[in-house]
Parts: structure tokens; C-alpha cells; sequence
């Protein structure tokens, strides 16, 4: 790749450096400079550009870290669209994380224009945490570098465990004199954890702190897993809940941890059922050495004595205080956003000649279904699609496919359509996109492109879908803070003012082509558009 300033003149279909602004408008670094952007560029006076040039064999930013983020996905885990040089992967549900850190530090030494970061092994995720993130540095890498890349990271170096339905059984054991209440807060400490994990607290039985009584409750005991919270502190593997796990047919596997708090841990298994004898420690809702071995055994990870030896480093979990305490499910890395798309199919094809062009066959079936399918294709957590009320043909037309259809109650404009559909959407929906349904080429990629693209961090919270040259067109992704200002709207002008009064948080996103702009209202369109599908297929 040649990155430099050059002259205006030699600066066309070179990437754009820095944004400038030409011709009234802003030109954002990263676009790919049209004989437009030029002639912009020219007219406002402006002689030299910073641009970077791809030489053959290099591989475009966005290619490249969506090659690097599919390196790594493991079942479990789900990859958005690249932007700007980054792919993020999410955890699709609860579970622990395991790292090869030798193999992500082996692809991140290949170039210093590759970057994969992930969260610590064993870290433990919530539904839509980001995992791990690909970012590449420049506008593109060579394909020989994102090939070594791609083999130092196979494997993968990422796998997901997510945390498996157990049945759990506690025993409580108590001594004479033991206040009530102290029985009370370790069971309702343990419950909470375990519902942090998807779990319910089975079967309670409070015992004397005595080995045989231990033993007993032990062999009556019918969940997956076993946890034993004692009135006293064990001490020694010959201690009276270690030694009731030995009396009752079972084995210690390990008693102690280099994790403080929770040193005093032990864990054993008893047949096919894990035990668990929990520190004193756990009675506080504090983080401590038995989250870490309770979340990994509902993984299903087996915890060898290397597993303990290295929990070693970072086990010093005291007098961390801004560290979250995971068994309230609290996230440490960003959530993916709640999108939803909101495909708006209430017009009247007034300009059809009395034929309801979301009903003529595209090839595939009528180009409502069409676009709904499309919808239904990508990453979005729900779709809704807005028809005419009672309008039954439309209806039918989408049926058996995975989307919502609301009906407007007033369709005599776009606007009204797009208000009412707003108030259908999910209470936690950090997003929409808007989408018209007579558009026939939008594909799923090209939504997921638009989803990728959204980051209120860093203030793209309007995603506007362009043709390749610039033009604006559809879909458009608007993000929460702009729901209100879209269920106020009336008439037939669609979201333009939203979008004019939030123009600093907009980002026009090139599609590829004249999809974005590429609508059928009248025969014309149609004709042309039916061409030149005929013309793409000869």
C-alpha cells in the first residue's frame, strides 16, 4: 500500500486519509475519492490530498478483519460486519471464555497492521458481550500477512462454553449456638450465584456440622452438583466436610486455592456429581475463588491442579472494589446493540397504475416477501414489518417468516407509517433501521453492513445507506435518542428533518452498486429494473 499526499489530480478511486471538507459537504477519510469527489475538491480550491493506494496483492481493511474475526469464531459466538477496519465477536449466550493467548499473540506479532484483542481466558460472559474485537491499523495489509495470520490463530484460538442446565443440591451444616440468620444468608448467597449462572437451588438440607451427618446428607443428595457451605472454617483435608466426602464413597481432588478470598475452597466428586465445599468467604457477595471454580464446572470445563496453580496470577482479589461482581451478571466489555429492522410496506402504489407492486413476483415471490426475507437474513434481533391495516394480501405475503407485522392505522404518508411503527418497537431496542420495502437489491449483508457500522461511543448513531457514488438512498439506522423526533413525524417527507437536525451523528455508508438507491414505484422502474436483471444473468 502507498500512503502519501498526492495531487488532486492523481488522487481519484485512492482512499481519502483525513476528511475535508469541498463543494459544501464533508468528505470523510476512508472514502474512496470518485471524478466527483474531485471535481468537489478542485472547486473548493484544494490542491493536495493525503491518500492511501492499495497495491495488488493487499486486502481491503473491512476484508480483512472480517477474515481475521471468522479465524477465531467458535460455536457460541456470533461476528458482526467489519467497519473501519474493525470486526467484533459476541458471546451469543452465558458461559467462560478460553483463550489460546499463545496463538492470539502469535497472529498479533505477524504485523503490526493486524490486531486481535480478547478478553482474559476464563472469563466469564453474559448474552452480547464482545469477546474479542479485530482492528486492522491501515487501509489494507498484504494478503501473504493476513494469510500467516489467519494459520497462527487456527484451531481456533477462541472457544465458548456456555454454562449447561445442572441440578443443584446444599448441604448447610450448623453447630450449637449457630444464629439462624448466618444459615439464612449463605443459602440466599449461594441462590443468587447460581441464579447469575441460569441456575435454580434445588434440594436444602441443614445438618449437624458432624462427618457422619455430612456423609448421610451427602448420599442423599440427588443434584448435578453438590455444594457443602460449613459453620466452620475447614482447615485440613481431614476436616469434617472433606473427610464426610471421603465417608460417603467419594475422593478430594483439591483442597485449597491460591485465590484470596476463597483459600479455604475445597472440590471432590462423589460418583458422577461434583462437590463443592464453599469458603466462608462466599457467604459475601464479593467475588471470590468459588465463582470461579463454580462457573467453570457449569461449563462443563474440567479444573485440573494446573488450572489451580495458575489461578495464582490474578487471584488476589481483595481491595479491588471497581471490579464487577460476575454472579450479578454484571458485563465487563460492551454489549452488541438490540437492532431492530422496521420494513415499512404501507404504501398505495398510487403511482403503479393501479397494480400493489409490493405483490409482483421478483422472481423469488412478491417483493415484499423478497425484502422481508432479506430482513429476516441478518443479524437484527427482530423484524416488524408495517402494512396497511386489513390489507390481508400483503399480510399473506410474508406469512411463515420470522418477523412481526403491525398494521398503521393511517397510511396516507410515509411519515405516519414510520411513527406508528416506532411505537412497536422492543423497550430495550438501542436501534432501528428503517427500510423501504420496494427496494429490491438490499441484501442481509447490506444490513448487517449498516449494523456494523453503528457506535454511539464514538457518535454514529445515523447510519444512511448510499449508492457507491454518494447518493443517498435507504436503508437508514437511526439510534435510540432519535425514537421520540420519529413517532412525532407526519406527512409523506419519511425521516428527512430527523435526519437534517441530527446531521453531526450521521455517517453515509457506500453500498456497493445502486442498490441503496434502487426502488420500484413506477412501471418504468420496473422495466428497467427486470432489464437489467436479464442483462446480469446473460
Amino acid at each position: 500500500m502507498k500512503f502519501g499526499p498526492v495531487p488532486v489530480a492523481d488522487a481519484q478511486d485512492a482512499i481519502l486519509a483525513h476528511s475535508v471538507f469541498a463543494d459544501g459537504r464533508r468528505l470523510r477519510k476512508g472514502r474512496r475519492l470518485s471524478a466527483e469527489d474531485i471535481a468537489s475538491l478542485r472547486a473548493a480550491g484544494v490542491t493536495q490530498v493525503t491518500v492511501a493506494r492499495l497495491d495488488p496483492d493487499d486486502i481491503p481493511e473491512d476484508a480483512a478483519a472480517a477474515q481475521i474475526a471468522a479465524a477465531v469464531l467458535a460455536p457460541g459466538l456470533s461476528q458482526t460486519a467489519a467497519f473501519t477496519g474493525r470486526a467484533n465477536i459476541h458471546a451469543e449466550r452465558p458461559g467462560i471464555l478460553r483463550v489460546d493467548t499463545r496463538r492470539v499473540a502469535a497472529a498479533n506479532n505477524v504485523s503490526e497492521a493486524i490486531t486481535l484483542a480478547t478478553l482474559p481466558d476464563c472469563s466469564r460472559v453474559a448474552p452480547r458481550q464482545m469477546v474479542a474485537t479485530a482492528k486492522i491499523i491501515p487501509y489494507a495489509v498484504p494478503a501473504d500477512q493476513l494469510a500467516k495470520a489467519e494459520a497462527a490463530l487456527a484451531a481456533p484460538a477462541l472457544h465458548f462454553h456456555p454454562f449447561r442446565p445442572l441440578s443443584v443440591s446444599l448441604i448447610l451444616t450448623e453447630t450449637p449456638g449457630l444464629k439462624p440468620r448466618l444459615l439464612e444468608k449463605a443459602r440466599d448467597s449461594v441462590a443468587t450465584r447460581l441464579a447469575a449462572l441460569g441456575l435454580d437451588l434445588g434440594s436444602t438440607r441443614t445438618v449437624a456440622h458432624d462427618t457422619a451427618a455430612v456423609a448421610g446428607a451427602l448420599g442423599a443428595a440427588t443434584g448435578d452438583l453438590i455444594l457443602i457451605f460449613g459453620a466452620s472454617a475447614t482447615s485440613d483435608r481431614g476436616d469434617v466436610c472433606p473427610a464426610a466426602v471421603v465417608a460417603a464413597g467419594g475422593v478430594i481432588d483439591r483442597f485449597g486455592m491460591p485465590v484470596d478470598p476463597g483459600n479455604l475452597l475445597f472440590l471432590g466428586r462423589l460418583g458422577a456429581q461434583n462437590v463443592i465445599g464453599l469458603p466462608g468467604c462466599a457467604r459475601s457477595p464479593a467475588l471470590n475463588g468459588a465463582d470461579w471454580v463454580l462457573e467453570r464446572l457449569v461449563a462443563g470445563i474440567p479444573i485440573a491442579d494446573a488450572d489451580f496453580a495458575a489461578m495464582g496470577a490474578g487471584g488476589l482479589l481483595k481491595e479491588i472494589p471497581t471490579r464487577p461482581q460476575p454472579r450479578q451478571g454484571n458485563a465487563q466489555a460492551p454489549l452488541r446493540p438490540v437492532v431492530e429492522i422496521l420494513l415499512l410496506a404501507g404504501g398505495a402504489s398510487r403511482r403503479m397504475g393501479g397494480v400493489d407492486k409490493l405483490l409482483k413476483d421478483v422472481g423469488d415471490g412478491p417483493l415484499l416477501r423478497h425484502g422481508a426475507k432479506a430482513a429476516c437474513g441478518a443479524g437484527a434481533d427482530r423484524v416488524l414489518v408495517a402494512i396497511p391495516a386489513g390489507h390481508r394480501a400483503r399480510r399473506e405475503a410474508v406469512a411463515g417468516l420470522e418477523l412481526d407485522v403491525i398494521e398503521a392505522p393511517d397510511t396516507t404518508g410515509m411519515a405516519a407509517t414510520l411513527a406508528h411503527g416506532i411505537t412497536a418497537l422492543s423497550p430495550d431496542a438501542d436501534a432501528v433501521i428503517i427500510a423501504l420495502a420496494d427496494m429490491p437489491d438490499i441484501t442481509s449483508h447490506h444490513y448487517d453492513q449498516v449494523m456494523a457500522a453503528f457506535d454511539p461511543g464514538e457518535g454514529r448513531t445515523i447510519i444512511r445507506a448510499t449508492a457507491e457514488d454518494g447518493m443517498p438512498g435507504h436503508p437508514v439506522l437511526f439510534g435510540r435518542r432519535f425514537f421520540e423526533s420519529l413517532a412525532a413525524l407526519t406527512g409523506d417527507s419519511g425521516a428527512r428533518s430527523v435526519i437534517a437536525a441530527g446531521a453531526e451523528y450521521l455517517i453515509d455508508l457506500p453500498l456497493k452498486g445502486v442498490a441503496a438507491v434502487t426502488d420500484l414505484d413506477t412501471p418504468e422502474a420496473w422495466r428497467e429494473w427486470q432489464n437489467n436483471q436479464k442483462q446480469n444473468r446473460a
